[in-house]
């Protein structure tokens, strides 16, 4: 057995703590960590992340680590006076998996390892329950079978379902001795059948087999999509822990729950929970039968229930935060199977923070990192408006608040695959539903609590979810489900769901405004609101406080300037001019390109003027005093044009008809000398300016005469106009000149001193590492990291989202989409290497980014720590991007005061 601690691969749990989430996994380091406070956890020991990487990478377990878990498996042995698999009183193991961050139902466990057909009556014998016996035996065939031997799950329900019917058993529970050795010897053939081998008799084989699938368990196909949806690296490795088993399912005076210290829906003190008596751990989350609710157990077990609320106080006192337990209890003894801090709602997680910063158990950089950007976006989300609920079809278990309304699918695959928003019926689900959870707005079950796998699942990804709900009936072969009175729901009928109240409705039910939206608007005072609302508020004011980075928004029309201003924009950081050329005013754009003399393009931009002037000084008077930056047209003069297969064929048809029509012969000839094989890369932005005369100079006497007329109504406007897509200081310096000409001009005219700042935007590779020429003829930076990104990449978004980003997801090319959350070491580094070098030669350098990677909490995360000034984002988002901005700033101070 190794010596050195840097190259052990197992630990007793009494070796470890909590810190050592990396080395043990969260499940591993919390059991240590309840053993070293006292609490009854069965004994048992960790094998390490460093062995499942090894294991991952070499495909075998690594050398010395068999030896460790022989070594450990004797000490364990001797602590419980038992022998694992021995024909009299047997020991028995669990083996589970046990990752560093918590991946609920993703990975696989095996129970009652060591069980073989000479084992079965020493268990029987020992513990005075033949039933009991044979119950864990046809388990452990179920689980291993599974899980190790690869045999289809659904083949084992089936069978379990015919013994059941054949019994007249409702439940499993109902099945005695001899359907269970009936089934028993039903499993083994199903494992004899599908595998071609017999179910494993030696239990250290048992074992061995165990430890390696739940190593392989950590690349099965739901795991990785788990991780990606949740952005934890596919490079961990999971430890595993191998526990003394204790018994729930022993009769009456035994079962397994799990609690949770706090309410995880609303944050709200008090027993919550779930309790299933007569069962092991699996039972509760896999929703199989419905449990009864915590407090019940005040009158089942009373003692037990007693030792189980000491335990929670302990252990929320010790993490100070919501602590999730799963327990089980032995006649009448209460066993301690795990602890973590609690997945819990983003209503909730607000709440707690403000709750155990407000008892000083936190301080402010904790309360902060306690929520995201991502939990407050979903408080932001629409919720059933009341006035217009109809009455519920059916009433289940409010597992996951929200509203969701959405066509009823009852697989993932049909989840997956539809366009629009779906509510996945399931009588429970299990990790196998991932993807059609992933996709669908809601979910529904039939069976399960409020921790069973739907539910914990959902709640940590923001899902509005209703489980266990009462008369519903799912036929997932007849795609289909039936309520109590009658009525029928069919794949593809619309229905609603309330995670709140628990509530099923038949249709669409019309949705309103979030509460947190409202006080955002303006609408609704925190202090009068209360709850979610107040806490929301509280976290804001921190957040803001503590950022040093500002935040600004994407805003083309007033209105949108309006909106951003209220939810807290610190000014515009891109007001895409381009899009003031849409709709009825694209024709006046068609008369710039069709005129075929400079008399023809003047008349067209002088009617393009006004209405661009109208539009500034809109957004110069919602946003006064605050910086607007705006971009000079960007994209290619094509997309204002109408498509050249639609306006082809209209001209194709019509000479037929001999009905020439000579203006659309003129349209479809500028449409094809300006359409281009990649646009992206083609006539567009700064070209734009350059080439096509007196567009640029339209626009910036647009803005600047709107600045004059602020000024003069006493306002104070901060134009700053931003030439996009340059690759050389030398287009920029060109742009320039011709800015600077008409601004001059403007003041001239008015006898008004327009102070308008300019920049440039850098999305192009060449001007991120020519950044410091750049710099010293641009005011400022803002980073389009959208078009960075394909740049860098070299592919368009547009083409390339639905075709192989699927594929390099699968593969592990990507982590997460570069669209989505920033490529740090890619396009990051360009963005770092552009500021480092813009600064250096402008000390006065104002950098921000423009892309929608603004409102991206992670990306924000990045932005913070190479120092940008700002982020601009879309307005919703502006919330987000400032709750970021603070966490970012108190997790930098953290990391400082740490080296």
């Amino acid at each position: 057995m190794p010596t050195s601690e840097e190259h052990r691969f197992v630990y007793e749990f009494r070796e470890g703590d909590r810190t050592k989430k990396d080395l043990l996994g969260g499940k591993g380091a919390n059991l240590a960590e309840m053993t070293n406070l006292g609490l009854p956890v069965p004994p048992g020991f960790t094998v390490t992340t460093a062995a499942c990487r090894a294991y991952l990478a070499h495909g075998d377990q690594p050398p010395g680590l068999k030896a460790e878990i022989d070594d450990h498996l004797r000490r364990l042995e001797e602590a419980r006076s038992k022998r694992l698999g021995a024909a009299d009183d047997p020991l028995l193991v669990s083996v589970r998996s046990g990752a560093k961050f918590s991946m609920p139902g993703m990975m696989d466990t095996v129970l009652d390892v060591g069980l073989t057909n000479t084992s079965v009556p020493g268990l029987a014998a020992e513990t005075g329950s033949e039933r009991f016996a044979w119950d864990s035996y046809r388990r452990l065939i179920q689980m291993f079978g599974t899980t190790v031997m690869g045999v289809d799950a659904r083949e084992f329900d089936r069978a379990l379902e015919d013994a059941r019917r054949e019994a007249g058993a409702e439940t499993d529970v109902d099945l005695g001795v001899d359907g269970l050795k009936a089934l028993v010897a039903t499993f083994k053939d199903l494992v004899r059948h599908r595998t071609g081998r017999e179910f494993p008799q030696d239990p250290a084989e048992q074992l061995d087999l165990a430890v390696r699938a739940v190593f392989d368990s950590w690349n099965t196909e739901r795991a990785r999509v788990y991780r990606r949806r949740e952005r934890i690296p596919q490079d961990l490795g999971t430890a595993v822990n191998v526990m003394s088993m204790v018994f729930g399912n022993l009769g009456p005076d035994s079962g397994t729950g799990v609690a949770f210290t706090r309410d995880p829906g609303t944050g709200a003190p008090g027993v919550w929970g779930d309790y299933l008596p007569n069962a092991q751990g699996e039972d509760v989350v896999a929703g199989i039968r419905n449990p009864v609710p915590l407090a019940d157990l005040e009158a089942i077990d009373p003692v037990s229930y007693r030792d189980l609320l000491r335990a929670m106080e302990t252990l929320e006192g010790h993490y100070r935060d919501l602590c999730d337990i799963e327990f089980t209890i032995e006649r009448g003894k209460l066993w301690m199977l795990q602890t973590r801090v609690g997945k819990r709602t983003a209503a909730a997680a607000f709440h707690l923070a403000v709750e155990f910063l407000d008892q000083g158990l936190i301080d402010e950089a904790e309360a902060l990192g306690r929520v995201t950007g991502d939990q407050l976006a979903q408080l932001m989300f629409p919720q059933f408006a009341h006035r217009s609920r109809p009455e519920p079809i059916a009433s289940g278990v409010p597992a996951s608040p929200g509203a969701a309304v959405g066509e009823a699918v009852f697989d993932s695959k049909a989840a997956a695959e539809r366009s629009g928003p779906v509510i996945l019926v399931r009588r429970e689900t299990n990790p196998e539903d991932l993807p059609g959870m992933i996709a669908a707005a809601g979910i529904l079950t039939s069976r399960g609590g409020k921790t069973s796998h739907a539910a914990v699942v959902a709640r940590g990804m923001g899902k509005t979810c209703v489980v266990g709900t009462e008369g519903l009936k799912v036929d997932t072969e007849g795609r289909r489900f039936t309520v109590p009175g009658g009525i029928e729901v069919r794949e593809g009928d619309v229905i609603s769901i309330d995670g709140t109240t628990g509530a099923v409705y038949s249709g669409a039910v019309e949705v309103a405004a979030s509460p947190v939206v409202e006080y955002f608007e303006g609408r609704l005072d925190a202090a009068d609101a209360g709850g979610v609302v107040a806490a929301v508020a509280r976290m804001m004011e921190l957040a803001d406080r503590h950022r040093g980075m500002g935040v600004h928004a994407n805003a083309d029309t007033p209105e949108d300037a309006e909106r951003a201003r209220r939810f807290g924009a610190a000014g515009i950081g891109l007001c895409r001019t381009e899009h003031m050329f849409l709709g009825e005013r694209r024709r006046f754009v068609e008369d710039l390109i069709l005129a075929e003399s400079r008399a023809g393009r003047d008349r067209a931009l002088a009617e393009l003027l006004p209405l661009q002037l109208e539009d500034f000084e809109g957004i110069f008077a919602a946003m006064d005093g605050l910086p607007v930056t705006i971009r000079l047209i960007d994209p290619p003069l094509h997309e204002f044009l109408p498509d050249l297969t639609d306006l082809s064929v209209r001209v194709a048809l019509a000479e037929e008809r001999g009905r020439v029509d000579e203006d659309q012969a003129r349209l479809l000839e500028a449409v094809r000398r300006l359409d281009e094989q990649n646009p992206m890369l083609g006539l567009r932005g700064v070209r734009l300016g350059l080439v096509v005369p007196g567009l640029v100079a339209m626009q910036v006497r647009a803005i600047a005469e709107a600045a004059a007329a602020r000024i003069r109504a006493g306002g104070e406007p901060h134009p700053e106009v931003m030439v996009p897509l340059i690759g050389s200081v030398h287009e920029f310096e060109l742009m320039r000149s011709e800015i600077e000409r008409v601004v001059a001009a403007v003041s001239e005219e008015t006898g008004v001193a327009v102070p308008v700042k300019i920049g440039t935007m850098i999305e192009l590779p060449r001007a991120a590492l020519t950044a410091g020429p750049i710099a010293e003829s641009a005011a400022f930076f803002s980073f389009g990291t959208n078009d960075l990104t394909q740049t860098v990449w070299g592919f368009s978004r547009d083409d390339v989202e639905g075709s192989f980003f699927p594929a390099y997801l699968e593969l592990g090319v990507f982590e997460v989409s570069p669209f989505e959350s920033l490529d740090e070491e890619g396009v990051g580094r360009l963005v770092s290497i552009a500021v480092e070098e813009g600064r250096a030669a402008r000390d006065d350098l104002i950098v921000g980014v423009c892309g929608e990677h603004g409102g991206d909490p992670a990306s924000v995360r990045f932005f913070d720590r190479i120092g940008l000034d700002y982020v601009s984002c879309s307005p919703f988002r502006v919330p987000v991007a400032r709750l970021e901005a603070g966490r970012a700033a108190l997790a930098g101070e953290a990391a400082d005061a740490s080296r």
